[in-house]
């Protein structure tokens, strides 16, 4: 019995695996940056008395 095909079955499964948990982690970073950025705005907005800064 040759196990070619559950080898390659294996593997894709192993690297679909792989490529989601990265993808993942930049999706959460990226999140985790833009939540950071937005609080500094604000905060850059609040402190200049600038409330227009706010709205987008």
């Amino acid at each position: 019995m040759d196990a070619n095909p559950l080898n390659f079955l294996v593997l894709c499964a192993v690297g679909a695996a792989v490529f989601f948990y990265v993808l993942y982690g930049v999706v959460r970073a990226a999140t985790r940056d833009g939540i950071i950025d937005a609080t500094r705005q604000a905060e850059k907005a609040k402190a200049s008395g600038d409330e227009s800064e706010l709205r987008g």
